[in-house]
């Protein structure tokens, strides 16, 4: 698909069908995800990938009852590694380069999937605390976003935008 069009097409979707995704598409995405920029090469990113039900459901609660999270094959939590940033950057590695490595690796992953025919939604609004519980994630590295995966039950329409040029600053602000 032109690189112009998946960018276009994508969309937050909620709902999936029960069609299955093969693993090797799972690690095909991963390993996308994985291509994108890092600062200094570091890498601060990590991808932990859901399939167990009762898994899934838990990350339903711990995402504040976000339901569809539990009806995607799939789930993959994006983690920035927090520790591994810091080594070479400090408090700059930590608390900004780690989260945009994983942040430009979670936007590579979700233009993949639509070129693959799938579809996600960037989830940000769940328990950081219960979800690193949860899935067991060690200190030094924080959950990002949880991106449900699954092939689209429906497209939801585009969503109103924003003019370019309003947000748009030459020069200075």
């Amino acid at each position: 698909m032109e690189f112009k069009k998946v960018i276009e097409k994508r969309r937050s979707v909620r709902s999936y069908t029960e069609d299955e995704i093969p693993k090797k598409d799972i690690e095909e995405i991963i390993r996308i995800g994985h291509t994108a920029p890092s600062a200094g090469n570091r890498q601060a990113r990590d991808f932990i990938v859901v399939e167990d039900e009762k898994e899934k459901r838990r990350l339903v609660e711990n995402a504040y009852g976000q339901s569809f999270i539990g009806d995607a094959p799939w789930v993959i939590v994006v983690c920035a590694h927090k520790k591994r940033s810091a080594e070479r950057y400090g408090d700059r590695g930590r608390e900004l380069y780690s989260i945009q490595d994983a942040t430009a690796a979670v936007e590579n992953i979700l233009l993949a999937l639509v070129d693959m025919g799938y579809s996600s939604c960037w989830i940000g609004a769940f328990d950081e605390d219960k979800v690193s519980k949860q899935l067991e994630i060690p200190d030094g590295v924080r959950p990002i976003a949880i991106l449900p995966i699954g092939h689209p039950a429906g497209m939801p329409r585009k969503p109103e935008k924003m003019n370019a040029e309003e947000l748009t600053h030459h020069g200075s602000w």
